[in-house]
């Protein structure tokens, strides 16, 4: 019999999935990849794959690996794609193809199933990492087969399906958004969010925090402590990568930090709107800035700063197992490793206020940069700088002056 390992969340997609799986004659193994979705029922979903058929379900941890191994390294680059999205979804989708490759191995699989459709990004993340790790993989992406999408023309007929299987489904056909959610973020889209007319952030039911105007009315103070590039301490304690993450989406979601409200270009061409939450790594972008701010080269960070987008396109494409993307990767931690020292932040409102900052290897030198007369730095070295740095322009003017 043929079998397959389907990335199964438990959600209507991939609940249908699985029936519709073993209608075609597969074996199904149900991996339910443990990101941190702070909004889901472990043990609820694990059973909802037995009931369904699947021949094993397995619930496998990564949420550690995803932080360290990922998200860390994305956020040493101060990858945004578009300015202001911080890779939550994109980030996890390689993990999450590894670890069913890994499962798929184990039991003898010949397939790897997903639920992504055949217009998002997700469909490209999931199977370019998956046949980067394993270039004979048989990938199957039941919303790109027709006579899937036949059978299930929207979530009615969805819904319908689980409804005749006595599958429990928490959605309904009037569910006014769709949404994706692991430690990281949860990205809401889709329903009423593809009008652009609708506040996105008044129709979302947020699950990580508060809004601004629903904060306190008083400021909270932070300090994180950061090795080579890497968050590493919070308020004077170790914490590991997940800890970390964890306890400042508390602390930040509390205080109403974190949300955006975006039009995306897509990698399939489209442009989409969606609505992202993320407070815990929204603070660690504005911490690392500020101690990069003084012990990273000027030189160094802008050339890391030019490349940071290139790096947050292949991220949010789904390149992540590629040659490119290694070097990068240790382009980074090269990069990263005089960024040691800790950071102090008033959290206020949506607000992330830095207070004070300090690092063992701060490039900053108060004796150079006074505004007070003396000092270590002779202004009389500026007028030979500038006259070679104008000599070009000086030329130029000669040989083709400019009209003023």
């Amino acid at each position: 019999m043929k079998s397959c390992v389907l990335a199964y969340s438990g959600g209507l997609d991939t609940s249908v999935i699985l029936g519709w799986l073993q209608d075609q004659g597969y074996e199904v193994h149900a991996v339910y990849v443990d990101l941190g979705q702070p909004c889901e029922d472990r043990d609820e979903i694990m059973q909802k794959a037995r009931d369904g058929g699947a021949v094993s379900s397995r619930l496998i941890d990564a949420r550690e690996e995803m932080c360290r191994d990922f998200a860390f390294p994305v956020l040493a680059w101060q990858a945004k794609y578009e300015q202001i999205y911080l890779l939550g979804t994109s980030i996890a989708r390689p993990l999450i193809s590894k670890i069913c490759l890994q499962v798929a191995r184990e039991v003898g699989a010949t397939a790897y199933a997903h639920g992504a459709t055949g217009k998002g990004n997700d469909q490209c993340r999931f199977q370019l990492a998956a046949e980067a790790l394993d270039p004979n993989v048989q990938m199957i992406a039941p919303w790109r087969i027709k006579e899937f999408r036949d059978a299930f023309p929207g979530r009615t007929e969805l819904i319908a399906y689980c409804e005749n299987r006595n599958i429990p489904v928490k959605a309904s056909i009037a569910k006014p958004y769709s949404s994706d959610e692991n430690v990281l973020h949860i990205s809401y889209e889709a329903g009423q969010l593809e009008e652009l007319d609708v506040n996105g952030v008044e129709v979302v039911d947020f699950g990580m925090g508060v809004s601004p105007q629903e904060a306190p009315d008083a400021p909270e103070t932070i300090t994180v402590g950061f090795e080579s590039g890497v968050p590493t301490a919070l308020n004077g304690s170790a914490v590991t990568p997940l800890e970390m993450v964890e306890r400042l989406n508390e602390i930040a979601g509390r205080n109403g930090v974190g949300r955006i409200d975006m039009v995306e270009n897509r990698f399939v061409g489209m442009k989409s709107r969606g609505v992202y939450e993320s407070p815990g790594m929204t603070v660690l972008y504005d911490a690392l800035m500020y101690i990069e701010q003084l012990a990273m080269d000027r030189d160094l960070m802008h050339l890391r700063d030019r490349l940071a987008p290139e790096v947050a396109e292949m991220v949010y494409y789904g390149f992540w197992y590629t040659p490119k993307l290694d070097a990068l990767l240790s382009f980074i931690r090269e990069a990263q490793k005089p960024v040691t020292g800790e950071v102090t932040l008033k959290l206020y409102k949506g607000n992330i206020i830095v207070d004070s900052r300090t690092s063992p290897n701060s490039l900053y030198d108060a004796e150079i940069a006074t505004m007070e007369g003396g000092g270590s730095y002779n202004q009389d070295d500026a007028e030979g700088f500038l006259r070679i740095q104008g000599l070009p322009s000086r030329v130029q003017g000669t040989v083709r002056p400019r009209q003023y």
